[in-house]
């Protein structure tokens, strides 16, 4: 018999594409699941969710911010006889002072670890700090590429963690024995800060690249001038809180935990990321590298 297929939502994000390919390499059949792309899936639209739970036997969820939407799904997925769930967290999840939530997400956030935790599902929490491909793909990526990284960040440091890092954690959890009842906090091995960062970038690149730090105040009014409505520029500033306060700056066993090895450093991230002015051939070897 064939072996049912494992289910990845969210499967064009940063964690998500990456958790597809890796399942791939090691010969597990995967079901794709995103609103574009090879299996059509929408966190709101119900009616889409029956079709990406068939015959799976485990699930990584990649939850949308802001609803609440994971407690249904996960009761969707009993159902259908799915054993095993991997849900994607973030840190910071259990301290009610860790950011400023104008919106609600921390509490959806939370909901949707208690669901899987009360499931009685072998359930696995994944609880990433900030990525380090927000640098090359992600939040920072345009002004990284513009040459200047202005934010209200002052000198505040993070371990940003490799998604590659995230995803070889996540496949073990979906495919391995061992992980069950696990909430694996994720870091990379060191703190480095917004400055450090760049100018990493900046010698792997060959490209100049400044951080310029912000008042929150500056900050707000650039994105408002961009564009951006004022309660939406409020939001983005309160996300970079925790970051200036030196609130991820604090190093997480989880990656050592789930696979018995030491996370990538963000010198290896910027060393095998793909940059500006790159190359084919030289994407094509870092995309291989990861």
């Amino acid at each position: 018999m064939a072996e049912p297929p494992i289910l990845v939502t969210g499967a064009t994000g940063k964690s998500g594409r990456r958790v597809v390919a890796r399942l791939r390499a090691a010969g597990h059949p995967v079901r794709a699941a995103a609103r574009s792309g090879e299996h059509p899936f929408d966190w709101t639209d119900a009616s889409t969710w029956d079709a990406a739970l068939e015959g799976v036997r485990a699930a990584y969820v990649v939850q949308l911010d802001g609803t609440n939407l994971v407690r249904p799904f996960v009761e969707q997925a009993k159902k259908h006889g799915v054993r095993r769930i991997v849900l994607a967290s973030g840190r910071g999840i259990d301290d009610p002072d860790y950011v400023r939530d104008r919106t609600g997400m921390r509490d959806g956030i939370a909901d949707s670890e208690a669901a899987v935790r009360e499931s009685g599902l072998e359930w696995t929490i994944s609880r990433p700090g900030w990525f380090a491909q927000n640098f090359s793909e992600g939040f920072f990526a345009d002004a990284i590429a513009a040459g200047e990284l202005r934010l209200p960040a002052g000198d505040g440091a993070a371990t940003f963690v490799d998604a590659a890092d995230i995803a070889s954690v996540v496949v073990a959890a979906l495919t391995e024995d061992g992980h069950t009842g696990q909430t694996y906090e994720l870091s990379g091995p060191l703190a480095v800060s917004l400055a450090e960062a760049v100018a990493t970038i900046s010698a792997v690149t060959g490209r100049e690249i400044r951080y310029v730090p912000l008042s929150t105040k500056d900050y707000i009014a650039e994105l408002v001038n961009q564009g951006l409505p004022h309660a939406e520029a409020e939001i983005f500033a309160d996300v970079l809180e925790p970051l200036r306060e030196g609130r991820d700056a604090h190093v997480s066993d989880g990656v050592h935990r789930a696979l018995g090895r030491p996370p990538r450093s963000f010198a290896e991230f910027a060393e095998t990321a793909i940059w500006p002015g790159k190359t084919v051939d030289q994407a094509g070897k870092v995309e291989s590298r990861e």
